[in-house]
This record gives structure tokens, C-alpha cells and sequence, in this order.
């Protein structure tokens, strides 16, 4: 018969992992850049509530101090994201994720959507011209010799 301990490390794990799965299905399925942003903070606390109840089982503190560190780093991540949200928001007026491809890099091909199937996927861009230097300092003296090799033994200060 299972004692009452085993049984409830069961249900942590239990729950640790739904709310894994939650989260990653948020994730996965969502186009709101605060739901996904939710969604990856639940990924974390079902992590953090797995690793406190195996720390629990081992009769150890290491669960809990791992899961202050992840609390920490989720919570400067839900910071940055929110102020970067906020700040492409203001531009868009919109949270859908599909609006902001328009921030790509300008030499990248768009993204493969449903009704772009039909057209070919990679369409190379343009070779650019880079401007070319200018030669430095004066230009080598031709031989008078027809080989159309520079003089470079100094055969005018040979000569006198």
C-alpha cells in the first residue's frame, strides 16, 4: 500500500507537470504576445514546483534555492517583455504576433504564410556595389623596358 507521503509527491508532480503542459499549449497556440508571455511564466512555475517537490522527496533545500533563481530570472523577463510589449504596441496598436513581421531586417525574405504558398519561397536580392578606395600615394614609375613591370630597383638614382 502506497504511504501518504509517496502519495502526495504524486500530486505535485501531477500538477508541476499539467501546468508544464498548460503552458507550453498557451504557448504553442497563441498569437497575444501577453498570453504567450503569461503562458512561458506557468511553463516556469510548473518547473519550480517540480524541482521544490523533488528537493522535498531528497530531504534537501536545493529544490527551493533553484526556484528562487528561477523566480528571479522570470520575473526580470516579465519586465523586459512587458516594457518591450508596451513599446510595440505604441507603434502597432496591436498585440497580434502575425503584424509585427513588418520589423524584420530589410534584406530578409518574408515569412511563408498560408496564401504566400504559390509563390516561390527565396527570391535573391540584388548584388550590392560597395564603393571602391581610391590607391594612397603616388603611383609606381613604369619601367621603360615594354614588360609593363613597375621599377622598383631605382634606376634613376643608379644612373648618377
Amino acid at each position: 500500500m502506497l504511504g501518504t507521503g509517496t502519495l502526495e509527491v504524486e500530486r505535485y508532480l501531477v500538477v508541476g507537470a499539467a501546468l508544464f503542459v498548460l503552458g507550453a499549449l498557451g504557448f504553442l497556440t497563441r498569437r497575444n504576445l501577453i498570453l504567450m508571455i503569461l503562458s512561458a511564466e506557468l511553463m516556469l512555475h510548473g518547473v519550480s514546483l517540480t524541482l521544490v517537490t523533488f528537493g522535498r522527496m531528497h530531504h534537501s533545500q536545493e529544490g527551493q534555492a533553484f526556484t528562487i533563481f528561477i523566480l528571479t530570472v522570470a520575473a526580470c523577463e516579465a519586465g523586459l517583455a512587458l516594457a518591450l510589449i508596451l513599446a510595440l504596441y505604441q507603434k502597432s496598436k496591436t498585440l497580434d504576433v502575425e503584424i509585427w513581421t513588418s520589423l524584420r531586417e530589410s534584406d530578409l525574405p518574408r515569412p511563408m504564410l498560408e496564401e504566400d504558398r504559390e509563390e516561390p519561397p527565396l527570391r535573391l536580392p540584388k548584388v550590392q556595389e560597395f564603393p571602391h578606395l581610391t590607391p594612397a600615394g603616388r603611383m609606381p614609375q613604369q619601367s621603360s623596358g615594354g614588360n609593363g613591370a613597375p621599377d622598383v630597383s631605382g634606376s634613376e638614382s643608379l644612373k648618377q
